[in-house]
């Protein structure tokens, strides 16, 4: 069969490009199959910049992993020859004795991560545009940054090419089946043959699963750029996470005269993936949950509104990752609820799938990411 190949990835986003790569460099004949070309608005990888950060809580893979894809990133740099991980440091700001920063800190310690208490009156000695109320405190991460979401995407597409896989676009995969000791994968027009199956399609996941359906919701979300004074450049301000009464916030430096980036990890509203995104709504309620943040603890960043976007998360109940074979089948990878903050560990997750289709020992323990956790929940 012409169309048969040693794997085929359904969803060509990050994950998918990231598992292509390491997939193909590994020897293996890949497909991917994506309904867009990537990048692409209709996922979840666009709005320019991600975060990259190692203090995590919860499971300590999390931190395992962040090491690792660091590693890969600095590696990924070289062999694409382009920048793509900014390290302009992450502070990470919370009440003081918070318990999640306290498991963060202890966390970072675990794995001897480079990081720095301050106290409120530290941080706005060192970066005066926070303005933070008594009995805050902040974790700075020195090694920290932010990832520049297309330079990535295209350095793995160019990269899995170069090492021999294929990108077909505008191949919304309609279905697939098992057949034989391998799988059919089928398109609108066309019928592709493989060995081994990775799905990573985001917030289709349940949609994509085969017989079943993986506990993953589609959420819109939003994110704005304000004018800000050169205080927030890159150059003198950190990338940032902000824990408050009010809701949990990201953001990074303006560069360029971008502007301040501002984003609610904890609000949104579920929505079908398929039907069409509403748009971000200036001097709306997009607006005004971020810049309600913006006003109360960072007021000099809280100019015009230079443009927003609205992208989409896809979540699990826990926030933690599906990273597992499929209950069904061997031959299938499933990796999706990356649920707003797996972008940083791309290409961790990449080398980690590459490792799962291979049947490669592997470095963590991800019992974290089963899927047959959800059945006692």
């Amino acid at each position: 069969m012409e169309n048969k190949v040693d794997v085929i990835i359904i969803g060509a986003g990050t994950m998918g490009l990231s598992s292509g790569y390491y997939l193909a460099k590994s020897g293996k004949s890949v497909l991917m199959l994506d309904a867009y070309e990537p990048p692409h608005t209709q996922g979840s990888h666009h709005g320019d910049t991600r975060l990259f950060r190692y203090a995590y809580t919860g499971d300590l893979v999390y931190n395992a992993m962040a090491v690792r894809a660091h590693e890969l990133w600095n590696q990924l740099e070289r062999e694409s020859s382009s920048t793509l991980l900014i390290p302009s440091g992450v502070l990470n700001i919370a009440p003081d004795h918070d318990p999640l920063a306290e498991e963060k800190w202890n966390n970072a310690l675990a794995f001897n991560l480079s990081v720095e208490r301050m106290s409120t009156m530290e941080i706005k000695h060192r970066w005066p545009g926070f303005h933070l109320p008594k009995g805050y405190a902040g974790i700075l991460e020195r090694r920290a940054g932010y990832l520049l979401t297309e330079p990535v995407l295209h350095a793995y597409k160019v990269l899995a090419g170069q090492h021999g896989a294929r990108l077909v676009t505008g191949a919304k995969v309609k279905h697939w089946e098992a057949s034989g000791s391998g799988f059919i994968v089928h398109t609108a027009t066309e019928k592709y043959e493989t060995d081994q199956l990775v799905i990573t399609t985001g917030a289709w996941a349940n949609k994509t699963a085969g017989s079943i359906q993986p506990p993953v919701a589609a959420v819109r979300q939003v994110i704005g750029w304000f004018e800000a004074p050169d205080l927030f450049d890159v150059s003198q301000f950190p990338g940032f996470t902000l824990d408050t009464e009010n809701g949990l916030y990201y953001g990074f430096p303006s560069k360029d005269g971008s502007g301040l980036k501002i984003g609610r990890h904890d609000w949104g509203t579920l929505i079908d993936p398929d039907a069409p995104l509403l748009p971000f709504q200036a001097g709306g309620t997009d607006e005004e949950i971020l810049r309600q943040a913006l006003q109360q603890y960072l007021p000099e960043a809280s100019g015009r509104l230079i443009r927003g976007a609205a992208c989409k998360y896809e979540n699990t109940p826990d926030e933690d990752f599906i990273i597992d074979y499929h209950p069904e089948y061997k031959g299938v990878v499933l990796a999706c609820g990356f649920s707003g903050h797996g972008f940083k560990f791309a290409s961790a997750v990449g080398e980690l799938i590459s490792k799962l289709v291979n049947g490669d020992s592997i470095r963590y323990n991800l019992s974290a990411f089963r899927l047959d956790r959800f059945q006692h929940s």
